[in-house]
């Protein structure tokens, strides 16, 4: 009876504990309010963190460098493939009620083996299942930087079969790798283009090569009129032709 006894005693500490711990766990998640209120805090220090909607599909994610996930379409991730954790970005990423990327506000910058800081920000809208239409972009390397607006042509088949491409032939030799990616774009035109740049290049280094420019490009991506001043101030407007030859400059 005494055995009974005590193990009764033991269950009767193990529910004791295991309330107060629901107990203080529903204080912690509640904010201690009474009033049915939002919990607030003063601040937060986390690593990650994921948005969704009451049905758990994926809508925002900020987070550090190290958690950042990969390129994301229809709730998979497809891995890094854009290289993004090597660059240290950081930041937030958008995505559509169908768990796709659709842009982000980006940033990362780290000292290099010259003692340079290259560093970047990056604001950017995607095409529906594609990629970037809208940029808009700064980097600096310590001694030259610039600050872009970049509106794109972007095709309209899926991302998501390319990135299924890249899936598949990631076991693969690199030369069988190129050919399977060659197979894909010949059905698959890359009709990426910038058809307007707005660019502030400031180039210490070089000074002939600072500008300020508005571009428009064709269809194919080749500028046809570029305004804007040179390094020395003075203002410009130049027209090409299709094979990138000036055909009228303005003065």
């Amino acid at each position: 009876m005494k055995g009974f006894k005590n193990m009764n005693g033991q269950k009767l500490l193990t529910a004791y504990a295991g309330v107060l711990s629901v107990g203080v766990t529903v204080l912690l998640l509640s904010g201690f309010t009474e009033d049915g209120t939002s919990p607030r805090f003063d601040t937060i220090t986390v690593q990650r963190i994921n948005v969704v909607e009451p049905d758990g599909k994926l809508r925002m994610v900020v987070s550090n460098n190290s958690r950042l996930p990969g390129i994301i379409m229809n709730g998979r991730d497809y891995g890094d493939f854009g290289g993004r954790k090597t660059n240290t970005t950081a930041g937030i990423l958008f995505y559509d009620a169908h768990a796709t990327e659709s842009g982000g506000l980006t940033f990362g910058g780290r000292k290099d083996g010259q003692n340079d800081v290259p560093r970047f920000g990056h604001l950017s809208f995607d095409r529906h299942n594609q990629d970037q239409m809208l940029s808009i972009e700064a980097r600096d390397d310590g001694t030259n930087y610039l600050a872009e607006i970049k509106m794109r042509d972007v095709p309209a088949w899926s991302l998501e079969e390319y990135l299924q491409l890249e899936k598949r032939i990631e076991g693969l030799p690199p030369e069988q790798q190129a050919e399977e990616r060659r197979k894909f774009f010949e059905s698959h035109p890359q009709a990426y283009a910038v058809r307007t740049l707005l660019s502030n290049q400031n180039y210490p280094s070089s000074p002939t090569n600072s500008s300020n420019m508005l571009h428009l490009h064709d269809p194919q991506g080749k500028v046809r009129a570029r305004l804007g001043t040179q390094a020395d101030g003075s203002p410009t407007l130049e027209f090409l032709d299709a094979a990138g030859n000036v055909t009228h400059h303005y003065p």
